[in-house]
């Protein structure tokens, strides 16, 4: 289950920024590549999983899928507030230095 959170967030923030040019200049792509490593990440840990278990890693119990779709959402949710972060940082648009100089003065 988290496979396809990350996979089914990595799709979709990859096709905004691939649309949209704002969604570039607001650094999409690096929410992009975030989602796709932690998707690669758990397509090792399910091809790991089934070399050990066999068939019966595909067969989890419902409590299980829970907690792995809780997983996937706080991955999601992580990066995005790493996402948030760098945004902050970079001030692609200039929000945030334009908020700090108008107090300043």
């Amino acid at each position: 289950m988290t496979l396809l959170v990350t996979v089914f967030a990595a799709i979709i923030c990859t096709a905004a920024w691939y649309r949209s040019a704002e969604a570039r200049q607001l650094r999409a792509g690096t929410l992009s590549l975030m989602y796709w490593g932690a998707s690669l990440m758990w397509l090792v840990d399910a091809i790991s999983e089934y070399a050990e278990l066999g068939a019966e890693a595909f067969i989890p119990a419902p409590l299980d899928m829970l907690n792995d779709l809780y997983l996937g959402l706080s991955v999601v949710a992580l990066g995005l507030v790493i996402w948030l972060a760098i945004l902050l940082v970079r001030d692609p648009k200039g929000v945030v230095r334009a908020v700090l100089t108008r107090k300043a003065a």
